[in-house]
C-alpha cells in the first residue's frame, strides 16, 4: 500500500471583507495625527511640569494687565512732566493778551481824549468867528449839547422775535418777522426832521447833517456804531406839537402800519426837558478866510437823514 504524502494548498488566506475601505480604514484607526498623540504622551510624563490651561490664561491676562497699567504710569509720567511747560506757555500768552488789552485800552482813551479836545477847539472856532451864526450852526452840526423840551419815541422789535436767526435788517419795504429796519428807523427820524425837531438823538447817538442810519446783518449802525433796540429817540421841539404833528405825519402813519399790522412796538411822549449830548466829533467840510484874513468860516450844516 503506497504511502499518500499530504497535499500542499498554496491557496492565499481570504482577504478581510473591508480591504477594498483600507484608506478610509487607517483613517478611522487614526483620527489624531502621530505627531499629536506623540506630544500628548510627553506631557503626561512630564509629572506634571506642564502648566493648565486655566492657569496659562490667568497668567496672559496678568501679563496684559501689567502692560496696560506700565503704558498708563509712562504716560501719566509724562504728562507730569510736560504740565509746567504748558502751564507756563498758557500763563505766557494770557499775560501777553492782558497787556494786549491794557494798550488797547490806553490807545482808545488817548483817541476819546483827542476827539473832545478838537471837537471843543472847533466849537470854539465857529463862536469866534461866526458869532450868533456860529451857534446856529453848532446846535444844527451837533457840536453843542442841547436840553428843553422836546418828545420821546421808542420803537421796539414786535414780541417773541429773537435777537438773531430773523434775517438781517437790511429791507427795501416791509417786515414780515416783526423786527424794525433800517430804513423804519430812517423815516421815523426824518418824520421828526419833517414835524419841527431841532436836534435829535437815537440811544444817546447825536444826529447831525452827516448821519447815517445803516444796517450790517443783524445790527442797526447809526454813524458806523451798533445799536441794539429798543430804539429810544429823543428830539428837541415844541413837546406836543412836535408829537401830534409827527402821528399826523406820512412818517408817523408808516410806523403805525408797522404797528399794526407787523406788531412792532412804539410810544410816543411830550417831555418837558429832554438833554442830548453834543457829537462824538464834527468834521469841518469847508472853510474860507473871512474878510480881512482874520480867520475862517466853516460851512457843513443841513438836516436829514439818509
Amino acid at each position: 500500500m503506497s504511502q499518500q504524502h499530504p497535499v500542499r494548498s498554496n491557496a492565499s488566506p481570504p482577504s478581510r471583507p473591508d480591504a477594498s475601505m483600507s484608506l478610509l480604514t487607517n483613517v478611522m484607526d487614526h483620527s489624531l495625527d502621530d505627531g499629536y498623540v506623540e506630544a500628548a504622551a510627553r506631557r503626561s510624563a512630564g509629572n506634571g511640569k506642564g502648566l493648565p490651561k486655566t492657569l496659562r490664561a490667568k497668567l496672559g491676562l496678568a501679563a496684559g494687565l501689567v502692560l496696560a497699567a506700565a503704558v498708563v504710569t509712562v504716560g501719566a509720567v509724562q504728562a507730569q512732566i510736560s504740565a509746567p511747560a504748558l502751564a507756563k506757555e498758557r500763563q505766557e500768552l494770557i499775560d501777553r493778551i492782558d497787556a494786549e488789552t491794557s494798550a488797547v485800552d490806553k490807545l482808545q482813551d488817548n483817541v476819546d481824549t483827542l476827539r473832545e479836545d478838537v471837537g471843543a477847539r472847533q466849537r470854539q472856532a465857529l463862536e469866534r468867528h461866526g458869532g450868533q451864526r456860529g451857534q446856529l450852526v453848532s446846535l444844527l452840526a451837533g457840536a453843542t449839547e442841547v436840553h428843553g423840551p422836546g418828545v420821546k419815541l421808542v420803537v421796539n422789535d414786535a414780541k417773541g422775535t429773537g435777537g438773531s436767526g430773523d434775517g438781517p435788517r437790511e429791507s427795501s419795504g416791509f417786515s414780515d418777522t416783526g423786527r424794525v429796519r433800517d430804513r423804519d428807523l430812517q423815516r421815523v427820524v426824518n418824520g421828526l426832521w419833517e414835524s419841527g425837531a431841532e436836534a435829535i438823538a437815537v440811544n444817546g447817538q447825536r444826529l447831525t447833517s452827516l448821519s447815517a442810519i445803516r444796517a450790517a446783518g443783524d445790527a442797526i449802525l447809526v454813524d458806523n456804531k451798533p445799536l441794539v433796540p429798543p430804539y429810544t429817540l429823543l428830539a428837541v421841539g415844541d413837546g406836543q406839537r412836535l408829537a401830534t404833528t409827527f402821528q399826523d405825519s406820512a412818517d408817523g402813519q408808516y410806523l403805525h402800519v408797522l404797528q399794526e399790522n407787523y406788531g412792532v412796538r412804539a410810544s410816543i411822549s411830550a417831555q418837558n426837558e429832554v438833554r442830548l449830548p453834543a457829537a462824538p466829533s464834527l468834521i469841518v467840510r469847508y472853510a474860507k478866510p473871512e474878510a480881512g484874513g482874520a480867520g475862517s468860516s466853516a460851512n457843513d450844516t443841513g438836516k436829514g437823514t439818509s
